[in-house]
């Protein structure tokens, strides 16, 4: 540790030696002469401390001494691209290739000028050729600048390419693994990402990356139970890697298995810090198991964390809701439309409540708040003439199915509360043709009218002509 301290003291002996030098220089005092690996570590200084107006004074008096040094005028064009001045830094650049046209930075640079400068395929062209003549970690470093100018330009599959070629030459690159698995979910190419992590492995088989982003792959094409085999071979690798618990989560979900989701997430909050989404999934999974009081506990802490968010409350609503628990359901809606007032599903489920608590005006009034939300939208509508249907407003459900009819293109299900309508203010003709119409267009619908008035069954004309669609449904 004392021989660390004393080389730092040395070496900053050494630098103020180097500026009072320059100093003297610069004021013209005595006879001062700096070398030019003198200059570059004042200018370096200068950089770090972002003093950039007294590094760019230092470069100019560095290429009046030394004219021909291509590391001087690569850093006076650095300079001049923190200025804006594009152009005199290409100029300088091309000088500097004269003088030594294997240093890797010209290229990096004029990359650099020619994205500001918006003319990108130049820089796609310079990069090239860059590549032809550069090797190993060069050639590496030209193809994540190549892959960086394709992203500025929206070209995501040569970025996807960029990083392939990467891994081709480099296949433990730390960046090119995290960023291709990036690139992989927006191309969508996972059926190649699936073979460069696969060949990956057969190499380097304690890659927890390399498995990862397998894992990823698989679950980009929905092959969840190879997803998760891959993460836990990452986890084995490396069992604090909470993106592979947390993506292992997402894949149970997904297969509906939910207690193993849980668990998973529960391993995400020991490892890293507790997130709302993380809270919310786990809340998730307890509702779909029909825990509804330890899902909203979950989606409690996740507002906790998040308490502008809406939504969360609008769920912990809904599991009230499941619980026919209608009042403490509306005092949840109503801290989630202070949030958002204007969302569809915030009013409709305030309607539906209000409905089975006998507010049948607050109700319809809510569902009319969702019709004009999403007029094209056929579930508002639907919940609007259901509500009437159900307070016997039947004269004013007709006229608001006339606008659903058109609102919605002419959804059959709207034929079918057509018949229903007809067929309980005694127009059993006029139900007979919608309910034939409704069941020539969308048979599969018919289930849910008969749940709203199950005594249609009863009357025989009707039950004869929903046995004569079953009949001919089955001989198809």
């Amino acid at each position: 540790m004392r021989e660390f301290s004393q080389h730092n003291e040395e070496e900053d002996q050494e630098l103020d030696e180097l500026l009072q030098r320059y100093e003297n220089l610069r004021k013209g005092r005595g006879s001062s002469y700096l070398e030019e690996e003198a200059f570059e570590k004042i200018i370096e200084h200068f950089e770090s401390q972002e003093q950039y107006i007294k590094a760019y004074q230092a470069v100019e008096i560095a290429t009046e001494q030394f004219p021909y040094s291509a590391s001087l005028l690569i850093k006076k064009a650095d300079l001049l691209l923190n200025r804006r001045q594009y152009d005199d830094a290409l100029s300088l650049l091309e000088q500097a290739a004269i003088f030594d046209n294997s240093n890797i930075d010209i290229y990096i640079l004029k990359t650099e000028a020619f994205l500001a400068l918006d003319r990108q395929e130049e820089a796609v062209a310079l990069l090239n050729e860059a590549l032809e003549l550069f090797e190993g970690e060069d050639r590496v470093e030209l193809l994540f600048e190549l892959a960086d100018v394709y992203d500025d330009y929206e070209d995501f599959d040569k970025v996807f390419d960029c990083l392939k070629e990467i891994l081709q030459q480099e296949p433990d690159n730390e960046e090119a693994l995290y960023k291709i698995c990036f690139w992989t979910d927006y191309t969508g190419r996972n059926a190649e990402s699936i073979e460069i992590h696969k060949k990956i492995i057969d190499d380097y088989p304690y890659n927890e990356l390399a498995w990862f982003n397998l894992g990823a792959a698989f679950q980009g094409i929905k092959l969840y139970e190879k997803a998760i085999d891959a993460y836990q071979y990452a986890l084995v690798i490396d069992e604090k890697m909470d993106y592979a618990y947390r993506n292992i989560g997402d894949a149970y979900i997904r297969l509906r298995k939910y207690k193993d989701a849980i668990e998973s997430l529960e391993k995400v909050l020991e490892l890293s810090k507790p997130e709302d989404v993380i809270y919310e999934a786990i809340g998730y999974c307890y509702e779909k198991m029909k825990n509804y009081a330890q899902a909203r506990f979950y989606y409690r802490k996740a507002s906790h964390l998040n308490p502008e968010v809406g939504y969360l409350a609008y769920k912990m609503a809904f599991t009230y809701y499941k619980e026919e628990k209608y009042e403490l359901c509306i005092k949840q809606l109503e801290t989630a439309l202070k949030l958002k007032r204007n969302k569809a599903e915030y009013n409709i489920l305030m309607g539906e409540c209000k409905m089975q608590l006998g507010f049948t005006k607050e109700a319809i009034q809510y569902f009319t708040n969702v019709v004009r939300l999403k007029p094209k939208s056929a579930i508002g509508w639907e919940a609007l003439i259901k509500c009437l249907y159900d307070a016997g407003y039947y004269e004013e459900a007709l006229k608001q199915l006339d606008n659903a009819v058109m609102m919605t293109k002419n959804k059959p299900v709207f034929t079918y509360y057509k018949a229903l309508l007809y067929f309980v203010m005694g127009k059993r003709k006029e139900a007979l043709l919608y309910l034939e119409e409704a069941l020539t267009d969308a048979p599969a619908q018919l289930k849910k009218i008969i749940q709203i008035n199950p005594s249609m069954l009863q009357h025989q004309q009707v039950a004869d002509l929903i046995l004569k669609y079953k009949k001919r449904k089955s001989n198809k």
